[in-house]
């Protein structure tokens, strides 16, 4: 259901441009709408879970998702088109924040097959809108919805894991702010390493004159699946914070792949996805150890930011730099992963 929605609008957008007039300028205003509701949910969730189950917020979110749905589907005109994918978003990351926060507490193997789920979502979604947007455009947010509908029924039947306690001792005071702050920093380097390679690969393979650079960029999100499949399949063999160590310093070998050895750039890229799939949910159960499994939802707001400047600060620079630039910026951000990694590691198990 995550994954569906998230990735679905950018397929959706010549559809949406015939149903409502919009210029293509405009179209992209109903991704902006829906990502800024997703980006203001999950401190209201972290709020919400110090007061209320996991499975409240999940429940309440999900019927705020399937209201979003159904105002998108039957929107006269393009305005409340626009609110119903905010309210979409504002559900979506409701959803989000709760179950990451809930499943992270349980442990590596389960977060990250939640988000394998997610990433295997973002791969059909496209494939569903082609199908079903030329026969009606509400179709696919009807499949959403349905599948919303789908998620109520389970956590009614099988229920939702609670947030668990941490295991290892809680830090209290200003030891709990600097761990907080620095799974923050670590979440906001990998959000903006993943989002930069996803954003910016293709265009640094054009300039290399690859034939099907969007090919490869492909390879990249499903290296990605994949990386999350094995890391919820195996990761729990290893500690949390050695798997992400060792994933941003593979991502680090590949960025220095791609700018030293352009014959090679392409297969980098796939890689790099690969080594990045167990992070993020490696990192959040890595701080469930010693924090409580509430705060999870602000490392989601952290992750927004690091999304948000990260692809930015790269056009800028590859505009000064020219676009070889990019893979050297995505090296020097997988080498800040590495070195916030370790003074995390340091700071949450002192010798």
């Amino acid at each position: 259901m995550m994954g569906v929605l998230q990735a679905s609008y950018g397929p959706a957008f010549p559809y949406l441009q015939e149903r409502y007039g919009v210029d293509t300028a405009g179209v992209g205003l109903i991704a902006s709408a829906h990502f800024l509701g997703s980006a203001l949910a999950p401190p209201l969730a972290g709020f919400a879970l110090a007061r209320v189950s996991v499975r409240r917020v999940v429940v309440a979110s999900a019927v705020v998702l399937i209201a979003g749905m159904f105002v998108l589907m039957a929107a006269p005109v393009w305005a409340v088109a626009v609110a119903g994918a905010l309210v979409g978003g504002l559900g979506l990351g409701g959803v989000s924040a709760a179950l990451n926060s809930a499943y992270a507490s349980v442990g590596t193997r389960a977060v990250n097959l939640v988000n394998a789920v997610f990433g295997v979502g973002s791969i059909l979604s496209p494939l569903l809108v082609v199908m079903l947007a030329p026969r009606n455009l509400a179709l696919p947010f009807l499949v959403v919805a349905a599948l919303c509908g789908l998620t109520l029924l389970m956590a009614r039947r099988f229920g939702v894991p609670a947030l668990r306690p941490p295991a290892l001792p809680q830090a209290t005071g200003g030891r709990s702010g600097v761990q907080a702050a620095l799974f923050a920093g670590v979440i906001a380097c990998y959000v903006g390493l993943e989002v930069g390679f996803g954003a910016w690969a293709g265009r640094h393979l054009d300039s290399l004159n690859y034939a099907h650079a969007a090919l490869f960029v492909s390879g990249y999100w499903g290296g990605l699946t994949l990386g999350r499949v094995l890391a919820g399949l195996f990761g729990a063999r290893v500690r949390p914070g050695v798997l992400v160590l060792v994933s941003a310093a593979l991502a680090a070998v590949c960025a220095l792949m791609a700018a030293t050895v352009p014959a090679l750039a392409g297969a980098a890229y796939v890689l790099a996805g690969l080594s990045l799939g167990p992070v993020f949910g490696s990192t959040l159960a890595w701080m469930t150890q010693s924090l409580p499994a509430r705060f999870i939802p602000f490392l989601l707001v952290a992750g927004s930011v690091g999304g948000i400047v990260a692809p930015a600060l790269m056009g800028t620079l590859s505009a000064r730099a020219g676009l070889g630039s990019v893979p050297v910026t995505l090296l020097v951000m997988a080498a800040a992963l590495c070195a916030l990694t370790l003074l995390t590691s340091r700071v949450t198990h002192p010798r």
